[in-house]
């Protein structure tokens, strides 16, 4: 069976497309730090979970240590490589930059010096729809020039795509970048709004609202966002002497951006409601002005992912809250 290596594979995201690979038949090597960001008993709990496959490795360690992953892969030979490791956090870029330097650009700098090493069929890097910046016209298209980032986070996501296309230029490596819109689901991280949300009704606390509610997000559900990450494994990039319209393809490599989003933006206060229909009490709200490095708003042009593995993400907000409100009340025994 193939053989797949998913950084960050104890993150909410690595955890959910590891289960959905091992499920599959896939050979798994997961590869995290199980950094305190946040709960680490979270990350741990992910993890063994997926402990339970003897299809599933797990090994410790930080993307930036020199040498780790160059190792690591050398001695794996993995078909395929996706990157979900990396420093998260709009907000935290703020106060803690330098570590956005370590984890999202050394940290990518070592994976691509392994895969030029050891080359692999398809390697997939996570960006975010962040990288879009302080862009207007939507839905956000991936042909769109994306070039005024609104926070370090989202700068050191764009670099990352920028690195990944030279090293496919240089080394020939197939290469597809994802940008992610607003992920949510079971498992989900504690410093994501609909984790501190649920929080916080429960316990009876207000929940802060920024730009007094006049926001819009395209809430994406973890399984359909893992269920894209899996069909485009097989939509490796090459180069081509005439890019298709509406393609991201590079002209000079075999590199490509690919929106995963629902396609759908939904109001903020539509969001909140169904997190109080889910949890059957309404919430107190605490409206704030914008914070800084955030954006207004945010919606995926889906065409691209459409045409490359004919699938559209749809789940609705409704469904993927009251999923993670179960999900939540269970672990948490309240």
């Amino acid at each position: 069976m193939p053989k797949i290596l998913i950084t960050g594979s104890a993150g909410f995201i690595g955890y959910h497309l590891s289960k959905r690979l091992l499920a599959d038949g896939f050979d798994v090597v997961g590869f995290d730090a199980m950094t305190d960001y946040y709960d680490v008993t979270l990350k741990e709990r992910r993890q063994a979970n997926l402990l339970q496959s003897p299809r599933f490795r797990a090994v410790n360690e930080r993307l930036e240590t020199q040498g780790v992953l160059m190792n690591l892969v050398a001695e794996e030979q993995p078909d395929y490589v996706v990157h979900l490791a990396g420093q998260a956090g709009v907000r935290y870029s703020i106060d803690a930059p330098r570590s956005y330097v370590e984890a999202n650009i050394i940290g990518t700098f070592n994976l691509l010096e392994a895969v030029r090493a050891t080359p692999v069929k398809h390697l997939l890097l996570a960006s975010t729809s962040s990288a879009y910046g302080a862009n207007t016209q939507m839905p956000y298209a991936e042909t769109d020039k994306a070039d005024t980032q609104m926070s370090f986070y989202a700068a050191t996501k764009k670099s990352n795509e920028v690195m990944a296309h030279s090293y496919a230029h240089l080394y020939d490596i197939p290469t597809t970048m994802f940008r992610f819109f607003t992920v949510y689901g079971p498992w989900g991280r504690p410093d994501m709004a609909l984790f501190k949300f649920t929080k916080a009704v429960l316990n009876g606390d207000a929940i802060d609202v920024y730009n007094h509610g006049d926001m819009k997000r395209d809430f994406t559900y973890v399984d359909d966002l893992v269920r894209g990450i899996h069909l485009l494994l097989d939509a490796a990039p090459e180069r081509l002497d005439e890019v298709p319209e509406g393609d991201s393809l590079s002209p000079v490599a075999p590199h490509r951006i690919v929106n995963i989003g629902n396609g759908e933006p939904v109001q903020l206060m539509a969001f909140i409601d169904a997190i109080e229909k889910a949890l059957g009490q309404p919430a107190t709200k605490n409206f704030m002005d914008m914070q800084p490095g955030d954006v207004p708003a945010t919606w995926a042009n889906g065409d691209l992912l459409k045409s490359l593995t004919g699938y559209t993400p749809q789940t609705d907000v409704e469904t993927g809250v009251k999923a993670f409100v179960d999900w939540y009340r269970d672990y948490y025994d309240v």
